[in-house]
């Protein structure tokens, strides 16, 4: 209980170029467990961001899979969760929001809200996870402050409480305002922003006399949010009804450690988990954790495969001896291991909140659960419903072998959704996917990982609908209709359009055609 207290296990959720993955590595660099930021592109010489690992996101400048990154900040345990900021790739941040406790909302100062942000917000507002927002680029040309609280308030609901306030307008950043104590914290640049900016506490009077105007405005403002009950709202976080807000420059380093120190004084520790039977899952039970993730190709030299955990009640100890939940049968822990981005170190033991990296984990799948001596269950990590659709072939027949274990592991980690048909048969499966850019992760991979050149031959669908398999005879004799299983047994409709969909759902009455998670048509 009380480890599990020092934990402070979160996401950070974004809309592509808002600077996650810099913030990502800022936050590293103020925890001081790297000595350098890295620009994502590795800019003059300098390394890359430690959350950014495939060459596929070193060379777009963008992430597209989610990692972790554990150190500590002073006496809590920072559990770091990036994840993708391509909406393409938002079924890997669905999963990973479900094993986080809160998330920070980074925001673009110049464009505000934006669609992935929204949407990102959205599972986290389903999964009841308290939000803290980052207005991020402070150090460039942007909205006035009070209009993003304003265009927060507006779109989301949520009530907007500032624990500082920027001197200086978007674009002359000079410093912040703590709204809670009144002091002024200023900062200096630091080349390239690739060191910790140094920071000078100012008295509010010396603060006015070096920065005039600037200062005076600040303060201002900053009255008109207590005037107008901005201040900070403790309960309100919690209950998901408020956001502390914060402003912040990533590449310049500036307002990093503030938002450390908020996530330390506010964001939730670890809390008793529901279970699929309705019940709670407390921390100080046996162990317990859940899959959230697994990806493999991380080490290319062992070509191996790392299960992601999160850890919710209990101790671990590597080596111990736990049980599979959905096959009853023992998993031993050995190879168990700490994550920091790419980089690993064996963990020896982990409490609630921390997340382990089970290796050479072939029997396990998102969503499963392990436990010692009290059996126990989570609520499935619902799949997010496809929109793209494409056929993959192997180019070359005689890696069939290579093609069909390659497919596997794409499927078993959810890079995309795999689905078959009698009719098309096993060589010629279906790859569904939420954007289009996940069928040229899978073809990379398939060609740099498992040595299959794939061709892709995009479909016209664009729908799919939870149905059953007795509906394949009615639906094969439809134009503009398709059924295809998935590798969990659930059977999908796939129409060409929503027009098609509702046709057919008219003209066949008794024909089960449901929305999934995650579908454009679900709560019509």
């Amino acid at each position: 209980m009380a480890e599990g207290s020092r934990r402070r296990t979160f996401a950070v959720i974004s809309h592509p170029d808002a600077g996650k993955s810099t913030l990502t590595e800022a936050l590293a660099l103020h925890a001081a467990v790297i000595s350098e930021a890295g620009a994502v592109h590795g800019k003059a010489g300098r390394r890359g961001t430690v959350s950014d690992w495939m060459e596929m996101e070193r060379n777009r400048g963008i992430s597209i899979t989610s990692s972790v990154l554990q150190f500590g900040y002073g006496d809590a345990v920072i559990n770091l969760l990036d994840t993708p900021g391509h909406a393409d790739f938002s079924e890997d941040t669905y999963r990973v929001l479900a094993a986080v406790d809160s998330a920070v909302m980074l925001l673009d100062a110049a464009k505000g809200l934006e669609p992935q942000t929204l949407k990102l917000f959205e599972v986290c507002r389903a999964g009841r996870v308290p939000i803290i927002t980052v207005i991020n680029k402070w150090d460039r040309p942007g909205k006035e402050a009070l209009e993003l609280l304003d265009e927060i308030e507006r779109t989301i609901g949520l009530h907007c409480t500032p624990l500082n306030w920027p001197v200086g307008i978007a674009g002359d950043f000079r410093g912040l305002l703590d709204r809670r104590t009144g002091e002024y914290v200023r900062f200096t640049r630091t080349a390239g922003g690739a060191k910790a900016a140094p920071q000078e506490v100012l008295k509010p009077v010396d603060a006015e006399e070096r920065e005039g105007d600037a200062w005076v405005t600040a303060v201002e403002e900053s009255e008109l949010l207590s005037a107008s009950d901005a201040d900070l709202d403790l309960e309100a976080y919690l209950a998901e009804q408020a956001t502390p807000v914060l402003f912040s420059s990533a590449v310049q380093n500036f307002g990093v450690r503030q938002l450390l120190d908020a996530l330390v004084e506010l964001a939730p520790a670890p809390a008793a988990k529901p279970t699929a039977d309705g019940g709670e899952r407390p921390l100080d039970a046996p162990f317990s954790a859940y899959v959230f993730k697994v990806q493999a190709g991380m080490d290319q030299a062992h070509r191996d495969k790392v299960a992601y955990a999160r850890v919710v009640s209990g101790v671990f100890e590597r080596g111990m001896v736990v049980t599979h939940e959905p096959t009853g049968k023992p998993f031993h822990t050995k190879y168990a291991q700490a994550m920091f981005g790419r980089e690993r170190t064996t963990v020896e033991t982990a409490y609630p909140g921390d997340v382990i990296g089970l290796v050479n984990a072939n029997a396990l799948r998102v969503g499963d659960a392990l436990y010692v001596d009290e059996p126990v269950r989570f609520p499935s990590i619902p799949s997010f419903a496809p929109e793209h659709f494409s056929v993959i072939r192997a180019k070359d027949t005689g890696r069939y072998k290579q093609f069909r274990r390659g497919i596997e592991q794409l499927d078993q980690e959810g890079v995309v959704q795999v689905l078959r048909s009698e009719l098309r048969g096993d060589q010629a499966p279906v790859l569904a996917a939420v954007g289009p850019m996940q069928f040229e992760v899978a073809a990379y991979r398939m060609e740099h990982e498992f040595g299959a050149v794939v061709s892709m031959e995009p479909l016209e669908y664009s729908l799919a609908m939870r149905t059953t398999p007795d509906a394949a005879d009615k639906l094969t004799r439809l134009p503009g209709a398709e059924l295809m299983v998935r590798s969990d047994g659930q059977a999908l409709a796939l129409f060409v359009n929503r027009w098609r969909y509702t046709t057919v759902k008219r003209e066949n009455p008794d024909l089960l055609l449901e929305p999934l998670v995650g579908s454009s048509v679900a709560g019509q």
